[in-house]
């Protein structure tokens, strides 16, 4: 799973017109080594890697290979499509793309989305066809149609000696008949626009997901933001609800309710929130919990006080739709609710000395479990940075509903994960955090902790709905954490074998298996190594490892 690093270092030391041999001696390794580094043959990291980068003169970010990284799981899972089978493309192919043309790479994987987003809605169609009456009705009427023109059309051209006012009703028919067909088509086609539109959210929510996971899922702009609006917040008092009621009232004049499963005007409320703009009112049921209600408040805030900022961040060039640019508004006032109400320090100094203990920073900054989980993945400031996650959430098909990467780690990029993953041994033990340590088949080890909740029913006749959420980390953090605790982090021996999904892992004697693995990722992993998670290489003396 190597990203090209090395390859980026050797163009760039030749573009400096630096020759292998001076600059290794810049770096402070011998020759031999920094060929191997340059040939992909070694992982670099740490503080050799800063030493890279600095003599380079390019930011540390340019050589960490997350982003390549991430494109090359992308296009292994291109690569594994039962589609492209015959040719026999594999890990290597993907990582030969990334390392001599990035741009090619994201140009086809761009592609195989489209064609993943065409399939669906391809496949939306067929099922409504043959599933709605409406359609159903509409096709038999055009059949009707269609044959009763045939009809009159064939009289017309066989009979030569039909009598003048026959013919003249024939024709009166065959007008009538074909204008009839006409309006059918075109409300058949109008029902066929409107599926189009109704099944083509997936691409602008993936256009949402690729700008959040582009920018590491850290915006140091909003952040910078939230301080100041939570200072407003607090010139009102402790910061929680009540501080955010008079804030709202005194800065736009909202007024803040709390009632029971219906509205003061008798009007049936979906969900537990409702913002009703026209009267400036915040609506919540009674029965919502302190941390929703703290939460939807804190956004509510963002979003009245930073909706200029919110719009100009909503209009980047990577959103391509009004319904992305839509998504991305929400998203990005939730990013900055969560900096409102977790403030960054305070709250990754909190996360430090109490080891990511995620229920006692919930309980601390009244927030949900998934709401800190959340947060724990936007700790990104440079210099500032917390342990790097990747945060997934499932709902109890076992659809992956959300997710934000980890560099490395392969995750699939929609449907369903391995089975043997906490994120679904957690709705097994509801409300207790499951963990686990894993190891994927090129050897590289993390450790995944997740917890199963249910959003609270509005009444008792109403199903609970469950989801869970899952965060996961390399080894190397995980004594960094309360999870880790108890765990033989130093032996792999107890580790649960994993894969990213059935049709991509080469684990053929998992008994667990619900798909075949595909041909194609067989016959390329069968021929490779497995590499060792190397996280820090400071010179020679890490060859060994």
């Amino acid at each position: 799973m190597r990203s090209p690093i090395g390859l980026k270092i050797r163009n760039l030391r030749k573009s400096l017109d630096f020759s292998q041999s001076g600059f290794a001696k810049m770096v402070g390794i011998s020759p031999s080594y920094l060929n191997l580094i340059e040939a992909n043959k070694r992982d670099v990291g740490g503080i050799l890697l800063q030493r890279i980068a600095e003599n380079l003169n390019v930011e540390l970010d340019l050589l960490t290979g997350d982003s390549e990284q991430r494109l090359i799981n992308d296009l292994e899972e291109v690569f594994a499509d039962p589609l492209l089978e015959s040719l026999n493309l594999g890990p290597d192919d993907a990582r030969n793309v990334v390392a001599t043309n990035p741009d090619a790479g994201a140009a086809l994987f761009r592609i195989y989305r489209g064609f993943l987003d065409a399939r669906a809605e391809a496949k939306a169609m067929s099922n409504r066809l043959r599933s709605d009456p409406l359609f159903s009705e509409l096709l038999h009427q055009m059949l009707s149609q269609i044959t009763a023109v045939r009809s009159a059309a064939e009289i017309l051209a066989d009979v030569p000696d039909l009598e003048s006012d026959q013919r003249k009703r024939f024709h009166v028919s065959l007008s009538r008949d074909s204008r009839t067909l006409s309006d059918v088509a075109q409300t058949l086609i109008g029902e066929f626009d409107r599926e189009t539109v109704a099944h083509h959210s997936v691409s602008p929510m993936r256009e949402v997901d690729d700008l959040i996971i582009d920018e590491k899922n850290h915006f140091g702009g909003l952040e910078e933001l939230g301080r100041e609006l939570r200072g407003e917040v607090l010139a009102f008092g402790g910061f929680g609800e009540a501080s955010l009621d008079l804030a709202l009232q005194h800065k736009f004049g909202v007024t803040v309710e709390r009632a029971g499963q219906v509205e003061a005007g008798g009007e049936e409320a979906p969900g537990q929130y409702r913002y009703i703009e026209d009267q400036k009112r915040m609506w919540f049921q009674g029965n919502c919990t302190m941390s929703t209600r703290q939460f939807q408040l804190s956004r509510l805030y963002a979003e009245l006080s930073g909706v200029d900022t919110l719009k100009q961040m909503a209009k980047d060039k990577r959103l391509t739709s009004s319904n992305s640019q839509r998504l991305a508004y929400r998203a990005l006032g939730s990013y900055l609710a969560g900096a409102i109400s977790l403030p960054y320090d305070d709250f990754l100094k909190d996360a430090e000395e109490h080891k990511y203990d995620i229920d006692y920073l919930a309980q601390k900054y009244t927030a949900s479990f998934e709401q800190v989980a959340h947060r724990l993945v936007t700790l990104r400031a440079p210099g500032r940075e917390g342990i790097p996650f990747g945060f997934l959430r499932s709902d109890p098909a076992g659809r992956l509903t959300k997710q934000f990467p980890l560099p490395g780690l392969q995750l699939p990029n929609a449907g369903h994960a391995c089975p043997l993953w906490a994120i679904y041994s957690a709705f097994r033990r509801p409300n207790d955090v499951v963990r686990q340590l894993v190891t994927y088949p090129d050897g590289s080890r993390y450790l995944f902790f997740a917890k199963s909740m249910s959003k609270r029913a509005a009444a008792y006749s109403q199903v609970p709905f469950y989801t869970s959420v899952m965060l996961a980390c390399d080894i190397f953090y995980a004594d960094r954490t309360v999870y880790g605790e108890g765990m033989r982090l130093d032996d792999g021996q107890l580790d649960v074998p994993v894969g990213p999904t059935c049709h991509m892992c080469i684990r053929r004697d998992c008994e667990h298996r619900q798909e075949e693995v595909l041909a194609s990722v067989d016959a390329m992993h069968s021929v490779r190594m497995p590499l060792v998670n190397t996280k820090f290489s400071v010179g020679e003396t890490d060859k060994s490892a």
